[in-house]
């Protein structure tokens, strides 16, 4: 796939950028950029797609993208719709991974932090405590000035070097194809299935967008993706199922329907193989995590893979 370079300008006076945004909604095209990323999400909800995983992501959720790590956020309906009051709100930061020098997070006693950034590669979603610690000093990053920017940013990349709780975000020697005939046609595949995966969609309608035969869609997405269209479409339902059983009362059969499905076992079989768990196991440990997290003024983690 062809992600497109995005130019991150960075300020003459600061060695990395930190940023409060309060915008109609995320940016969501197919994108990379040399820079590493941090970002806080204070509110918004979406589906994220980092290298290869594909994932919700919801209020209170913080992640680590390496860089050159492609990657789109697309928001949920209720902050795309004209005239839509609600925003979506996070704490952004970037910065080079030569920004204190060539060779500042090489030195013995970074070693922690090299290791965070290298890992960053794949993607790293920061859970419990390191996670409610690191976004009390992203907040705290936006106020600071000289050289308090320096020993807060140290201290964020520490806390979550530290974590127990993190979670990779996708597979390892996840690389963008940087081929300049490809600019586009891949967010038009991704954002038409966003768009269409609770209807009816199919690989021939899907395969027009794209301006390909059936046959050639197939070879061509699988090759970027590492996925087949029914696998990738499956993971997209799968997912806006996961959101309706953790934000909704809804009955397991509306959210087979309303997620794209049309066959309850199917719907239960893949949501088993990819979930490892039935729909209401999900709904159930979901809730409990939820309790425990309120219990503890912290937001609920969600199950990736750990680190």
């Amino acid at each position: 796939m062809r992600p497109h370079l995005l130019k991150i300008p960075l300020r003459s006076e600061h060695s990395f950028n930190v940023r409060y945004d309060r915008v109609s909604h995320f940016y969501d095209k197919w994108h990379y950029h040399e820079e590493v990323e941090l970002v806080y999400i204070i509110k918004g909800s979406g589906t994220q797609f980092v290298g290869d995983s594909i994932r919700y992501f919801n209020d209170g959720d913080l992640m680590l993208l390496g860089a050159n790590l492609p990657h789109l956020w697309k928001s949920d309906e209720k902050f795309l719709l004209k005239g839509a009051i609600e925003k979506v709100e996070a704490i952004v930061l970037h910065f080079r991974p030569d920004c204190f020098g060539s060779g500042f997070f090489e030195v013995p006693e970074n070693r922690d932090l090299h290791r965070l950034l290298q890992r960053g590669g794949r993607g790293i979603r920061v859970s419990g405590r390191s996670r409610s610690k690191a976004a009390r000093i992203m907040h705290q990053l936006l106020q600071a000035r000289g050289s308090e920017r320096i020993i807060l940013f140290i201290q964020l990349l520490q806390t979550i070097a530290s974590g127990r709780q993190n979670e990779f975000l996708c597979n390892p020697q996840v690389t963008p194809d940087f081929s300049a005939s490809e600019a586009d046609r891949l967010n038009t595949i991704y954002q038409y299935i966003l768009e269409n995966f609770a209807g009816d969609i199919n690989l021939k309608k899907v395969a027009d967008r794209a301006h390909m035969t059936p046959q050639s869609f197939c070879r061509y997405f699988k090759s970027r993706t590492k996925k087949t269209f029914s696998d990738f479409l499956t993971e997209v339902r799968i997912g806006h199922a996961c959101k309706l059983l953790a934000e909704t009362d809804l009955q397991v059969a509306e959210i087979c329907y309303e997620s794209g499905f049309n066959n309850f076992s199917n719907f239960n079989r893949h949501f088993k193989a990819l979930r490892k768990l039935a729909p209401l196991q999900y709904r159930k440990q979901h809730q409990e995590e939820e309790k425990e997290a309120a219990s503890k003024n912290e937001q609920p983690p969600v199950k990736y893979r750990t680190i």
